[in-house]
């Protein structure tokens, strides 16, 4: 017995697909399904985790609907890979906030952070409010520095515990002993195959999306998605450094590294998440779990939203627009740090951490062969 329907489903397709054996070649969800006679959930789990939603399994199988067997991998697998993101997160209370109106949910947050802060000036220093703040002593007339650093502090550290919990769920879910994170050829063999987004590519022609014409879009946009984020978390950790170690207080001239770095991170948060839900809207139906529409786009809007209103704060900066904009960038910040453990964000953890699995498996069956062979 299945914990859900998407899950006994996914097992019946699984069992299908191993009979066939087709698609072998397009991703790793395959040759890992090879390896197991029968699905319990925690390998499903695994699998659909393992799938990047190419969808070329789809248009290449004989048995995809209208067919009988109504083979639909990506869409089932879809499915499994979104409860799987409730079934982990932490705590117990708050799965499924995000699930179906994550959108609405994360902008009511940021919203609200963001009067908060305006109204906190309002009444603290009006003037401050609207004035051009164009020196280190002014910058944080605003909010003291140390109060922005204990509260958005606060909240990105609750984040990366919440992100650690539910990473641990997963591990544990789908059997795999702790020793295996400390293979460092299984680690770095999925950084490159996550990072490059190697399955990503229809087995080499690219990815599908609105139809059966496979293109690498959705992977171009991805790359921006993810360096953008990592080019702005950099930014940030300068930005710190700077900080707390050499005493050097924002604002930054525009050559100085984390504006560089913030400013290119803020271009690929603009850009790749907006292809990603053009891409989204455009894709076709039958490779979407419509369900989880909302968390997924929730995501993507806060990533945009928070590499927007970064760029207008840069751009704004020395005008009596910073005041507003400040706490419109503040608010996104801290809604996409809220949201990180229970949205699509938590997909690249365990699609890092199930390529970690996968490696180590075909490690193992290499080494088997071989010496069959010897």
């Amino acid at each position: 017995m299945h914990r859900t329907d998407a899950l006994a489903e996914a097992d019946r397709l699984m069992t299908v697909c191993n009979s066939c054996r087709y698609c072998e070649g397009l991703c790793a969800v395959f040759p890992a399904m090879e390896m197991r006679r029968d699905f319990q959930d925690g390998d499903l789990n695994y699998l659909a985790n393992l799938c990047h939603s190419c969808g070329a399994c789809y248009y290449d199988c004989q048995f995809s609907p209208p067919h009988e067997f109504a083979v639909n991998v990506p869409k089932v697998l879809a499915e499994v890979r979104n409860q799987s993101y409730e079934q982990y997160a932490w705590p117990q209370a708050f799965r499924g906030v995000f699930a179906r109106h994550g959108l609405v949910a994360a902008l009511l947050v940021a919203l609200s952070v963001a009067l908060f802060l305006i109204g906190f000036v309002a009444w603290n220093a009006p003037a401050a409010l609207f004035t051009a703040h164009l020196t280190d002593e002014n910058f944080y007339a605003l909010m003291p520095h140390n109060a922005m650093a204990l509260l958005f502090g606060t909240v990105f550290l609750f984040a990366i515990f919440a992100l650690g919990m539910g990473a641990r769920n997963f591990w544990r879910d789908i059997g795999e002993p702790a020793a295996t994170l400390a293979q460092p050829a299984a680690l770095a063999h999925a950084a490159h195959d996550a990072g490059t987004l190697r399955y990503l590519d229809g087995g080499g022609e690219g990815c599908m999306n609105e139809d059966e014409a496979p293109t690498d879009r959705r992977r171009i946009y991805h790359h921006l998605t993810f360096y953008g984020f990592m080019l702005c978390f950099a930014a940030t950790s300068v930005a710190t450094l700077y900080h707390y170690v050499f005493g050097r207080v924002a604002p930054y001239p525009w050559w100085d590294v984390p504006v560089i770095l913030g400013t290119l991170g803020g271009i690929g948060l603009l850009i790749g998440p907006a292809g990603l839900l053009a891409a989204k809207l455009r894709r076709d139906e039958a490779l979407q779990d419509g369900s989880r529409f909302g968390m997924d786009t929730a995501f993507l809007a806060m990533l945009f939203l928070t590499g927007l209103t970064g760029l207008m704060l840069l751009f704004l900066r020395a005008t009596p627009a910073m005041g507003v904009l400040l706490a419109m960038h503040l608010g996104f910040v801290l809604a996409l740090f809220l949201t990180l453990p229970y949205g699509k964000f938590v997909h690249g953890i365990y699609r890092y951490l199930a390529l970690v699995r996968y490696a180590k498996e075909s490690k193992t069956i290499e080494q088997e062969a071989a010496g069959a062979g010897a």
